[in-house]
């Protein structure tokens, strides 16, 4: 499981929810300070396989599952649940964004899923699961999300075409668009509060979803049971991506 950053992490709500299944997990961080946040909820599964990787340094995917390898030769499933931008190019217009953030952020929330899926095919002999995040803001222009909406637009079709690649090899490749949750992540997005607000609206389930929610989806997924699905970008949303307009106004 890649990603994980505290206890509110989508990440971690799908780590919970695959360890609830037997999963044996093991964890990559970013950086050592997310490395001492994550060590006791890793702790928490009896997990001791943590391993730093910064996906925008040159060959650390690579370097990251060959330390895996050396613990575990096989693995069924990685979940990629990374994503970067510049805070302050998220805010105005998408058209002031520069050069080096618009390189920056494909390759952290886009590109580093086909190098995470290159990586990981060798050691899924009888194929396994990929599995990443993204939001309808790769689908729709979203307020104060700017690049990252184009990055995660590249990150669906990614998931196509890897599924496209790795299917002779049984190994599946999908993605989870979840609605907001408040994450650390989450914190960069400018009036998110906000945002929370209108999905409750016009979603029809007339909520937000939770870390949970998406872990169990997350756990289908990477699981036997999701053995016939692949190039598939699965809603968890509480169908907000349906609505055209809050539900309340049409019934008024």
């Amino acid at each position: 499981v890649m990603g994980v950053a505290n206890e509110k992490s989508i990440a971690w709500g799908i780590a919970a929810a695959v360890a609830a299944q037997g999963a044996e997990i093991a964890f990559s961080y970013q950086m050592e300070g997310f490395g001492k946040r994550l060590k006791p909820l890793a702790d928490s599964f009896g997990s001791t396989l943590l391993i730093e990787c910064d996906v925008a340094a040159d060959g650390a995917v690579e370097s990251l599952f060959n330390q895996l390898a050396k613990d575990w030769p096989q693995i069924d499933f990685v979940v990629h649940a990374l994503a970067y931008s510049d805070k302050a190019e998220l805010k105005g217009a998408y058209l002031d964004t520069s050069r080096d953030n618009f390189i920056n952020t494909m390759m952290v929330s886009a590109y580093s899923f086909t190098e995470v899926a290159r990586a990981a095919r060798p050691m899924m002999p009888a194929g396994g699961a990929l599995l990443t995040l993204s939001y309808i803001g790769a689908q729709r222009i979203t307020p104060n999300y700017n690049v990252m909406g184009l990055a995660k637009a590249s990150l669906e079709a990614n998931t196509r075409f890897l599924a496209a690649s790795l299917g002779k090899d049984n190994i599946r490749v999908n993605a989870i668009s979840a609605g907001p949750i408040k994450t650390l992540a989450a914190s960069g997005v400018k009036n998110f509060r906000k945002m929370l607000s209108q999905h409750s609206k016009r979603a029809p389930l007339g909520r937000t979803v939770t870390a949970d929610e998406v872990g169990n989806v997350a756990a289908f997924l990477c699981s036997d049971y999701a053995s016939g699905v692949t190039g598939e970008i699965t809603y968890v949303d509480a169908g907000f991506n349906i609505s055209a307009m809050p539900l309340d106004e049409l019934e008024e």
